[in-house]
């Protein structure tokens, strides 16, 4: 579980993140949603300890991150697993050894244990036989599945994704949220997802929090957000056609919207 308390952030004169207070909880996919400069990118990148907040506290497992020494981050790092927007690959690598590249960085695995545990991810990412492949020579699903693998290949507490669906057509991308969702489960992990796309709300929301000009407008769950009357989240869930006739179905004339 991950515990953020009054988190507030700015960047000279721009604040950006605004007294946020959530929980991320255990086994379960949690997802930041909200518009371009919503504040999302910068709350994620705080809880991975890139930006300091400026006020408020972020606790793993009860942990609090400000109070942590040098030597207890550099050990909460081993327990962070992160899918990057763009896979971030090496292309100089083959899909094996950048699968295997947290264990050498990370862990004091032999070769051997190495092979066997980057073997069972990528087997659980359904790509058996790529190990000697490039980056470059495997689709962008492919290499989505393969920056999953990396991050889960040394058994993480904590999984964060920024995007995972970027620039995947419609059904490769529901192939990777169910991945994701999978093995949040398997690995009991605490998952934080930031993503724009509603498909992947609806697929794996189980926990939402959607920001606003760096404030929590709004947290609940996937049906949750289908059926509340809150007009910021109500324009941003259902700027498509297609999510306007999903919410007519579900509670009919959306007139009674609240502010």
């Amino acid at each position: 579980m991950i515990e953020v308390k009054n988190i507030e952030k700015s960047f000279g004169d721009a604040h950006i993140l605004k007294g946020i207070t959530t929980t991320f909880e255990t086994g379960k996919t949690n997802l930041i949603i909200g518009r371009s400069g919503s504040g999302k990118t910068v709350l994620l990148k705080t809880l991975l300890g890139i930006h300091t907040p400026d006020v408020g506290t972020i606790a793993f497992d009860g942990r609090i991150y400000s109070e942590m020494t040098p030597q207890e981050h550099r050990a909460l790092r081993t327990e962070i697993g992160m899918v990057f927007q763009g896979s971030a690959l090496f292309d100089s690598m083959t899909v094996e050894e950048n699968v295997a590249f947290p264990l050498r960085m990370f862990s004091n695995k032999k070769r051997a244990e190495i092979r066997e545990r980057v073997n069972q991810v990528l087997e659980r990412v359904n790509l058996v036989d790529a190990n000697k492949k490039f980056p470059s020579e495997i689709s962008g699903g492919m290499q989505k599945r393969v920056a999953i693998a990396r991050a889960i290949v040394n058994n993480p507490k904590y999984l964060f994704c920024d995007e995972p669906n970027s620039g995947l057509d419609p059904e490769t991308a529901i192939v990777i949220d169910v991945l994701i969702n999978e093995i949040t489960k398997e690995y009991n992990m605490t998952t934080v997802i930031n993503t724009h796309d509603m498909n992947s709300v609806l697929q794996n929301g189980e926990k939402i929090v959607f920001l606003k000009n760096g404030l929590k407008e709004w947290e609940g769950d996937k049906d949750e957000i289908l059926e509340t009357k809150k007009k910021s989240v109500v324009e941003f869930v259902y700027s498509s056609d297609l999510f306007k006739k999903v919410r007519e179905s579900l509670i009919g004339d959306d007139g009674d919207i609240e502010e």
